[in-house]
């Protein structure tokens, strides 16, 4: 039987940690980002905005926004949105 020494212990641990940093990295490749989907969920909206529900709806009343509504939930067009709130709102 081989002894272990810390140098070992120390590699094993080096190797643990690259792996599960890949796992994340790849799990992080597959959930979807924000910035890149066209259409945004009424709740993705609210939480960047930091606006409320009823500015919301006011906002999709009044026309200033594109939507679609699928099956119950509203659905928001990003490039809309940043010209609404982005830099070049003037």
């Amino acid at each position: 039987m081989e002894n272990i020494t810390h140098d070992d212990l120390r590699q094993l641990r080096m190797l643990l940690l690259n792996d599960i940093e890949k796992l994340i990295d790849e799990k992080i490749k597959l959930k979807p980002n924000i910035e890149q989907q066209e259409w945004l969920r009424s709740k993705s909206i609210r939480e960047i905005m930091n606006i409320s529900p009823a500015t919301l709806q006011n906002i999709r009343i009044t026309g200033k926004i594109r939507f679609r509504k699928v099956m119950g939930s509203y659905y928001y067009s990003r490039t809309d949105l940043l010209q609404l709130f982005g830099d070049g709102n003037k």
